[in-house]
């Protein structure tokens, strides 16, 4: 199973300087998030960044994971990509995600209507502007999101004919969707073994079933520190972020965690700083949601994931700590992915 890891860093600098030191440890690909910054503009400087040392040998694969899909017009979504397939010399892997409604529509102003149909016609658009931009031919997509494009050509010729196209989902029809028309799937940051064999998999069946080269990428926060007390708490504040989301309210009722999230929302809503969040947080939903412990406990955590997906996604935490301590987070975490290569 492939190590990956999404960087993590108080500057740009930084944040390259850990996905250098990530290549250095064997990891296979850096995932480029979206929140505080720009997918693609990250996925750029880790492009410039990195695969500069390994002689052309197993350079790291850049990814987004993920760029919002409806933030952008399909047809910039794949001149981006195409760009930073050329900046990482054929390296670059689009991962694209739908966000939630309300970021979309009051973050960025754009609309959310049937989400499905809306990322399905994304992906189809995307890879018509790809395989047609250096033709000159029409490039013509009619659906929830549409394309007429007529008498343009992109001067450049593609780094290669085919951008692997990654989707991120966590309802079952997103998933599924992903099997059928993506070449690979990302995983939400909370995604346990048991998620994954009991709904995940049989959701991307067909994508499983069209082509053995369907990449399953698990994600996970994982929390690394020789005091195991130290890990669990750091992970708890990405936890009760996520518990205070009311998307995500019904994935926690589900497994017994209601509560929780309850406390975590009235606590928001009250006035209480979301860097506080992680004390409403038990260790067993710790335990369940994310890896934490020591690197030899993580190590046999994130075993557990093996036969299940191809690669695990991972990522310091981060929400709120100082960047003290997510600094001494991730350097264990690329420490650990070092030593299980």
């Amino acid at each position: 199973m492939r190590l990956d890891v999404q960087p993590w860093g108080e500057t740009m600098a930084e944040l390259v300087a850990a996905a250098r030191a990530a290549e250095s440890a064997g990891a296979g690909v850096v995932w480029a998030p979206e929140l505080h910054r720009s997918a693609f503009t990250t996925a750029a400087a880790l492009a410039c960044g990195t695969g500069k040392d390994s002689g052309g040998q197993n350079r790291i694969g850049i990814g987004t994971g993920i760029a919002l899909a409806f933030a952008r017009s399909p047809m910039l979504t794949a001149l981006a990509a195409a760009d930073l397939d050329e900046l990482s010399e054929g390296r670059f892997r689009l991962g694209l995600g739908t966000g939630v409604a309300r970021l979309n529509q009051d973050w960025h102003g754009t609309e959310f209507e049937r989400p499905v149909p809306r990322l399905r016609d994304t992906v189809a658009i995307v890879r018509k502007v790809l395989a047609g931009a250096s033709t000159g031919e029409p490039i013509v997509h009619r659906g929830v999101r549409s394309i007429r494009v007529r008498g343009w050509r992109r001067p450049y010729p593609p780094v290669r004919p085919h951008i692997p196209v990654y989707l991120a989902g966590v309802g079952p029809a997103m998933v599924a969707l992903a099997g059928e028309v993506a070449d690979g799937w990302i995983a939400h940051e909370l995604c346990p073994p048991s998620e994954l064999r009991d709904r995940i998999r049989p959701a991307l069946r067909s994508g499983l079933a069209r082509s053995a080269s369907f990449d399953v990428v698990a994600a996970a926060c994982c929390s690394v520190d020789p005091d195991p007390a130290v890990a669990r708490r750091r992970a708890a504040g990405v936890v009760g972020f996520y518990a205070s989301v009311r998307s995500y309210a019904e994935m926690f009722g589900t497994a017994g965690f209601g509560a929780v999230c309850a406390a975590a929302a009235g606590a928001l809503r009250s006035g209480r700083p979301a860097d506080s969040l992680g004390d409403l947080v038990p260790d067993e939903m710790v335990d369940a949601y994310t890896i934490a412990g020591t690197a030899s406990d993580c190590a046999v955590r994130i075993a557990a994931y093996d036969g299940l997906a191809d690669a695990i996604k991972l990522s310091p935490p981060s929400y709120g700590l100082p960047a003290d301590e997510v600094r001494a987070a991730q350097n264990h975490l690329l420490e650990l992915v070092g030593g299980m290569q």
